[in-house]
């Protein structure tokens, strides 16, 4: 293989691989990115066996083939070359990357030992915007647990309906959920279960460029073509809680707040709360609610925030950390608590239009 690819083109495409890959792993070869050639250009791919990128750029190429390389350090090293193009060409030796002034000579592994990863189907396919599903990424993937052994609570359950999408993540704690009306160009009803590190790398590619994102399902894979980078994830099998009965019908206390004042107030009272349990009450009563927490070893805060309330007081306590999380993917000036008393599921929903119906439902603490 020889080939001349510019620096800023192949820098950007292998950045996009450094989450993919896992620095501690039990097989080599999974450290390294697959590097091939075609027709004008260079195509990558790399995967930990569950999570794979399939990217390409533009390139010279004077002698075809294939090799691998490691993937993080390929990245630094070309990182911290000059703006200008790279020369990448394999001997016997191994593989020479040069650029300028600079030489180096990489080790390589057998390209016969990097696993085989299926192609899309075509059974199943939809269009997604890519827009809404950013969103959509964003305003779930932190309320899925990195540690429950229930394994399919490590992702999110991805629901695609001819007119609508909805993406739901829930650690037993709290619940968020999006929903979408969009038409996708299905027929029937998806639902699958994304792991948490394929809806982290999701987020990356979605976070630049604009088009629709091509969504097709395989038997035991999923496949997200983003600006002609495909994302393929292994599907999680598992059945996903009924997250629809989770969701409170009959909360009859409602309570506005000013997004940015409630944030402040909670990140100010938290700073005393126990820092194991990370509680902050929110004592209502007519036209204020009290925001307080308190421990036996910091002591106590107390922070007062007028609202628009005349229903009987209640206090109910929530992990602030939790209330944190909503607040600060929020986009709307004004937030929405509704409760039905002290012990059951609150619902916290943004205020105003927006393009996507979002629902966030925390159980309260008992202190």
């Amino acid at each position: 293989m020889e080939l001349v690819v510019r620096k800023n083109e192949l820098l950007r495409e292998l950045q996009l691989f450094q989450g993919i890959v896992e620095r501690k792993n039990t097989i080599p070869i999974l450290a390294n990115v697959l590097i091939e050639t075609g027709v004008d250009e260079v195509r990558m791919l790399a995967t930990d066996l569950e999570v794979a990128l399939r990217s390409r750029c533009h390139a010279s190429v004077a002698k075809s083939g294939s090799l691998t390389l490691p993937a993080k350090k390929l990245y630094e090293i070309i990182k911290a070359l000059p703006e200008t193009d790279v020369r990448i060409e394999e001997d016997k030796n191994g593989v020479k990357v040069a650029a300028d002034r600079f030489d180096s000579r990489m080790q390589t592994l057998p390209r016969e030992d990097f696993p085989t990863l299926p192609d899309a189907s075509g059974k199943t396919r939809a269009t997604l915007p890519r827009s809404a599903l950013k969103e959509m990424v964003a305003k779930t993937q932190f309320a899925i647990t990195g540690e429950d052994t229930r394994y399919f609570l490590n992702g999110a359950k991805f629901v695609l309906r001819p007119d609508s999408l909805a993406l739901v993540a829930t650690d037993g704690h709290r619940l968020a959920l999006v929903e979408v009306s969009h038409t996708v160009g299905i027929t029937e009803e998806i639902g699958v279960i994304l792991p948490k590190k394929t809806l982290l790398e999701l987020g990356k590619l979605l976070a630049e460029g604009d088009g629709d994102v091509l969504f097709e399902s395989g038997e035991n894979h999923l496949f997200f073509d983003v600006g002609g980078r495909v994302l393929i994830s292994r599907m999680i099998d598992g059945q996903f809680p009924a997250y629809e009965r989770v969701i409170p019908k009959n909360n009859d206390k409602e309570i506005d707040f000013e997004r940015e004042r409630v944030t402040n107030a909670v990140k100010r009272v938290a700073l005393l709360s126990n820092e194991r349990s990370r509680a902050v009450k929110f004592e209502i009563s007519k036209g204020k609610v009290d925001v307080t927490s308190s421990s036996s070893e910091f002591g106590e805060a107390r922070e007062e925030i007028a609202v628009d309330y005349e229903g009987a007081p209640l206090a109910i306590s929530f992990n602030a950390q939790y209330v944190l999380d909503f607040l600060s993917v929020v986009e709307t000036d004004s937030v929405q608590l509704s409760l039905k008393d002290e012990v059951s599921q609150a619902v916290m929903r943004p205020l105003g239009a927006q393009g996507y119906s979002y629902t966030y439902v925390i159980m309260p603490m008992r202190i």
